[in-house]
């Protein structure tokens, strides 16, 4: 493949074709700066703006003396599996969505909101977000000791967490995230042009250890999960809370970004590391009890922060739909989530898999929310060999950054009757690698 061009923009656009064609693949090192910039006879800086630009537009990251390589996974990929890529006959155990049955309905909700407006519509200029959700976000954050002076709406968590780092970060700045992660979280990281320091997690959540580390390194933020923390499932316990507060707090500066994505339908109480420094923000995130298209989260954080992510909504979209922030009210008032229950359905199924797991000698995790975690020696090879048995799970290497492999596997659209076979079929697929962390 040749790259061509003269000034930044061109060399950038060359690259990029290259991308989309796959003349490219992903893991692709491109030519060193000063290489490139001697074979296109321009200035190492051109170089180095090109590759700027590829990297904000998601196509590559930098891994220092790693070089530039084109990314694993493009930022325009499906967050979850493509249900498209479910052969016909498998069972999808990949795509991370809640289990339907236990997402309330939205007719009765969507139509008392459609009623109460009787030809009213809201106009520009109405407050992005309406007194009946800045009521409910204050009420829920504060039952669960989280200050809620400053309250906004994104559209969900994702779309937050990226507001967040957009207006409190620059490019080139490390931020710490779990290892294990949620993929879309590293996706968007690499997209934005930060440096990625993982910082390993256990059932508890984030290790000390781990962060003090990171901390020690000049992280300015901290991204991490509350509960149902994908892939793995860890919640954070109280105790990990204090302790993670106390590192914290000798670094008032770092920003800490909490996804609260477990929010109504996780039975585990929520703690949290929010104050520990100046800047922090909370996201919780309607999508996995009330239904991902919902498309909502509310937000709270530090006066400052909260500022800046309303200021770049009225940049942008200007407000989440007033429509669904008042349906969403409407199903919290209604009582048509009770999280205790959610979170126990899917605890029963995963407690069973990983239970049947433990029989065949694999040690698999999953303290909360609708995913396992399976350690495996060789990823492609269990993928590969668990969809000829029917089943087609997530492969591991999206997830992780420096942790041993592993695989996903989503409980929500199953039921306990199925737990045997499927351990069956993912012992036969895999080879455990023993405790993982």
């Amino acid at each position: 493949m040749v790259i061509t061009g003269r000034g930044s923009h061109e060399i950038a656009d060359s690259v990029e074709r290259a991308v989309v064609a796959g003349e490219l693949d992903p893991g692709s090192v491109l030519p060193p700066i000063r290489e490139l910039a001697g074979e296109l006879g321009v200035n190492p800086n051109t170089v180095a703006s090109a590759y700027r630009l590829l990297r904000d537009r998601g196509l590559v990251e930098t891994g220092g003396r790693r070089g530039t390589r084109v990314r694993a996974q493009s930022a325009d990929a499906p967050r979850e599996l493509d249900p498209g890529a479910v052969p016909p006959g498998a069972r999808d155990v990949a795509g991370g969505n809640p289990d339907v049955r236990l997402l309330p309905d939205l007719g009765g909700a969507l139509a008392t909101v459609a009623a109460r407006r009787a030809g009213r519509h809201p106009l520009y200029g109405a407050p992005p977000v309406v007194p009946e959700l800045l009521e409910a976000a204050r009420a829920l954050f504060t039952a669960d000791g989280v200050p809620a002076d400053a309250v906004t709406a994104t559209s969900g968590a994702l779309d937050g967490i990226d507001r967040l780092l957009r207006s409190g970060l620059r490019p080139g700045d490390a931020v710490a995230v779990e290892d294990p992660g949620w993929h879309s979280e590293l996706d968007l990281l690499a997209s934005l042009g930060f440096r990625r320091v993982p910082v390993r997690v256990d059932d508890e959540g984030p290790l000390p250890d781990d962060l003090a580390e990171a901390l020690r390194g000049g992280v300015r933020a901290l991204v991490m999960t509350s509960r149902a923390q994908n892939p793995t499932g860890a919640a954070l316990s109280g105790g990990r809370a204090e302790e993670l507060r106390s590192l914290l707090a000798g670094h008032p500066r770092v920003l800490t970004v909490e996804d609260d994505h477990g929010f109504g339908f996780v039975e585990l109480p929520f703690h949290r590391v929010a104050g520990a420094t100046g800047r922090w923000a909370v996201v919780r995130s309607a999508a996995k009890g009330y239904g991902p298209d919902l498309r909502l989260a509310v937000l709270t954080g530090d006066a400052v922060t909260v500022d800046r992510v309303r200021a770049q909504q009225r940049l942008g979209p200007g407000w989440v739909s007033h429509v669904l922030q008042e349906a969403f009210v409407e199903l919290w008032r209604r009582g048509g989530v009770d999280p205790g229950a959610v979170g126990r359905s899917y605890a029963e199924r995963r407690t069973a898999l990983i239970a049947e797991l433990s029989l065949r000698g694999i040690d698999a995790r999953g303290r909360s929310g609708v995913n396992v975690w399976v350690p495996v020696a060789d990823e492609a090879t269990a993928i590969a060999q668990l969809l000829a048995r029917g089943w087609a799970a997530a492969p591991g290497s999206g997830f992780r950054t420096r942790t041993p492999p592993g695989i996903r596997v989503t409980v929500s659209g199953l039921d306990l009757a199925d737990m045997p076979g499927l351990a069956a079929d993912i012992t036969a697929s895999a080879r455990p690698t023993g405790p993982h962390v």
